[in-house]
């Protein structure tokens, strides 16, 4: 049913990985360690282990489980004005003459730093506070040596680029409508040519297949990793005065692609239910099921699961005489692969393989993973739920976030993949702006489509008859 609710060297051949070694037991420096994996330590602990210095640079799987989960105790503008501030202390950055054969030891580290924050979460750099903090660091290391200055523009540009880039991507996605048109129920009993329908826009269920690809890919571009940890965000308890991100959430782009799922499954219910003739009907249903198929072939697991639950909605499987025309063989050996049975066993298996044939591909084709997003949220939400952020001793449970960045560092990996199918605006307008019923109308349609079978079907469609098309 529908939902409620780049540095890709930081990550292995085999994905995420989330082990940070060393060559240590027990406590050092302040992190504790067990069998040989950092599990937890006081946020100023954590803060020092990102902070690289003359001889010191953090592993890159540490920089993104820390920048990722570090948000849940302190926002990211606060958390870069404490590095600054450390690397000022501890670099002597305010002497008044500067150890130039120091500081060119320690340079390109902090600069490899900050590139690596703003090509993994540019979205916090949307904050002018955090432009100031960065500018303010290398301003204050570039007297040592001029490349600094060059290194500064290069990656403020990139940066920018990146920014501008996100920003038209999202302002050039086509707007989901949020138009309903119950009324278009009425046209069940006038000639076809009045009405637009999925068959007449693109009739090949693989080219369909392909363009919900481009629409997913599209989407799932946007989504910063950040949204993962500010979905779930909750009051600190050791902050007594507020949340992180109290102002919002930052959630924009995950929450817009979940109405995305939630449209696609509607507009799925609403192309069966609106053809006047059950041969049509059955047809519209049969294509559906083909371009499932193939949705299942590229490894596009969502709008899988979206043509799936729509036409699993009530008014969709009430139409028994459709059914009877339709071969659903297809379907439910598709239905099965999604069963929810055992946690999603079936799916979650399919993943595997899609996932493991993502890292030996040898095409854009064979990489596309796109994760039945809304069971990949509950997957971590059960995560953070189900596990403490901090500990009894007040250390940050790192253990925890180590698993949390697997999960969203794998997902990284596939929303950068670029989509090889090539695009067709006519048929991803219509995916997007095509008129969709609301559940009435869904269940009007449904009955105007096959009489009602009880007198509970019957009352509901005399009261909807009333409401929508106003006739009694």
């Amino acid at each position: 049913m529908p939902q409620t609710l780049s540095s890709t060297s930081m990550f292995t051949p085999c994905g995420f990985s989330p082990h940070l070694h060393t060559s240590k037991e027990g406590e050092q420096g302040g992190l504790i360690f067990q069998d040989g994996n950092l599990t937890s330590a006081s946020l100023d602990a954590l803060i020092q282990h990102l902070i690289p210095t003359t001889d010191y640079y953090p592993e890159k799987a540490y920089i993104f489980t820390f920048l990722l989960s570090s948000r849940l105790f302190i926002e990211p503008h606060e958390l870069l004005s404490r590095v600054c501030h450390k690397c000022i202390e501890q670099q002597r950055l305010d002497d008044p003459v500067l150890d130039k054969a120091r500081i060119r030891k320690f340079g390109p580290k902090i600069l490899q730093l900050l590139t690596e924050w703003t090509e993994t979460f540019p979205y916090d750099f949307q904050e002018e506070r955090m432009i100031v903090h960065l500018k303010d660091m290398i301003h204050r290391i570039a007297p040592c040596d001029e490349a600094y200055w060059k290194k500064m523009n290069q990656l403020l540009q990139a940066l920018n680029q990146k920014l501008a880039t996100l920003s038209h991507g999202q302002e050039g996605i086509v707007k989901i409508s949020t138009a309903v048109s119950d009324k278009l129920v009425a046209f069940k009993t006038k000639p076809p040519s009045i009405q637009r329908e999925i068959l007449s826009v693109c009739s090949d269920p693989y080219t369909l297949a392909q363009q919900l690809t481009h629409v997913e890919l599209e989407r799932l571009s946007h989504i910063g990793p950040e949204e993962f940890v500010q979905a779930f965000v909750h009051k600190d308890p050791l902050d007594g005065t507020k949340t992180c991100f109290s102002e919002q959430k930052k959630t924009s782009n995950l929450e817009a692609y979940v109405k995305w799922f939630n449209r696609l499954c509607y507009l799925v219910a609403t192309e069966i239910c609106m053809p006047a003739k059950k041969k049509q009907r059955a047809q519209v249903i049969e294509f559906f099921i083909d371009v499932a198929r193939e949705c299942f072939n590229i490894g596009n697991f969502n709008s899988l699961m979206a043509i799936i639950s729509g036409m699993n909605m009530s008014p969709v499987s009430r139409l028994k005489k459709t059914w009877s025309k339709v071969k659903t063989a297809k379907f439910f050996i598709l239905e099965h692969q999604m069963d929810p049975t055992g946690n999603f066993y079936n799916y979650r298996t399919a993943l595997r393989g899609a996932a493991h044939r993502s890292l030996t591909a040898h095409s854009n084709r064979e990489k596309i993973v796109i994760p039945f997003f809304s069971l990949l949220i509950k997957d971590i939400y059960f995560l953070n739920e189900g596990c403490a952020n901090r500990l009894p001793n007040g250390h940050v449970n790192f253990e925890k976030f180590l698993e949390l960045a697997k999960q969203v560092g794998e997902f990284i990996t596939w929303k950068q993949v670029e989509c090889p199918f090539e695009q067709d605006p006519n048929i991803i307008h219509y995916l997007h702006t095509a008129p969709i019923f609301t559940e009435d109308g869904l269940y009007l349609a449904s009955y105007e489509s096959e009489s009602p079978e009880n007198q509970t079907e019957k009352d509901r469609w005399k009261s909807l008859r009333s409401t929508i098309l106003g006739k009694t």
